[in-house]
């Protein structure tokens, strides 16, 4: 938790102590950074505000995402333009909460992310072969794994995936040409109400089609006033 506002912190802290999770707090953006870098394998979540002392959130999320390009992270700010929540998710945030919030509210939308994290189970290290070549979606150009949160286009990995990125595809690609809009994918993906922010979905899309056409996938196609769709079909 990475928040310069011990009341907020601290009232945070006794609702995540109910639900039994532990966490650790930083109140500036540059321990926040060197907490991550010491112990990045020990943080399943991020709850980062954006405006802090010493380092802000932009900067601080930037930093965290060289280190783990897929650990969620939900920025915390009491900033509410739609530039600042755009801003935001463009650079690897997973979700945006306004202050003043709910902390049940926050808790449930927590929730909901890591639940779309598929955490490494012991023994995952023994999956035979065979197991390994399955994948859930398979089409023309693209494999995907989500037990293994692993996409493969013409064979060649697609990687630094955030689990919000990685849903959209998911979702897209098990239903290739269909067009979705994006109150549907508001309603699939996060899985809660999101007020019409459909800038939301925007500014995702635009990360995953960056990170696909590192290896040539140009699949995401933008459905004018509908919303978008996954094709590979017309990929040479």
């Amino acid at each position: 938790m990475v928040e310069d506002d011990t009341s907020v912190a601290e009232m945070m802290e006794m609702f995540f102590k109910k639900e039994g999770w532990s966490q650790d707090v930083a109140v500036d953006g540059v321990e926040a950074v060197e907490m991550f870098k010491e112990h990045a394998s020990d943080y399943d979540l991020i709850t980062l505000d954006l405006n802090l002392p010493k380092k802000d959130g932009i900067e601080v999320a930037k930093e965290v995402r060289q280190i783990s390009p897929t650990v969620p992270i939900i920025m915390l700010t009491a900033r509410g333009s739609e530039a600042d929540q755009v801003l935001g998710l463009g650079i690897g945030a997973d979700d945006y909460v306004t202050k003043p919030f709910s902390p049940i509210a926050l808790i449930a939308r927590i929730k909901a992310l890591h639940r779309r994290v598929m955490m490494d189970e012991p023994g995952n290290n023994l999956i035979n072969k065979s197991a390994q070549n399955d994948y859930e979606i398979k089409t023309k150009h693209l494999k995907i794994s989500k037990a293994r949160r692993e996409v493969l286009f013409d064979d060649k990995a697609v990687t630094t995936l955030t689990p919000k990125e990685f849903d959209l595809l998911f979702t897209m690609a098990q239903k290739p040409q269909q067009v979705f809009s994006r109150d549907q994918l508001l309603e699939l993906i996060w899985g809660y109400e999101y007020y019409g922010e459909e800038r939301t979905v925007d500014a995702h899309i635009k990360k995953l089609r960056q990170k696909l056409e590192k290896v040539g996938a140009k699949v995401i196609q933008t459905v004018w006033g509908v919303g978008y769709k996954f094709d590979d079909s017309q990929v040479k």
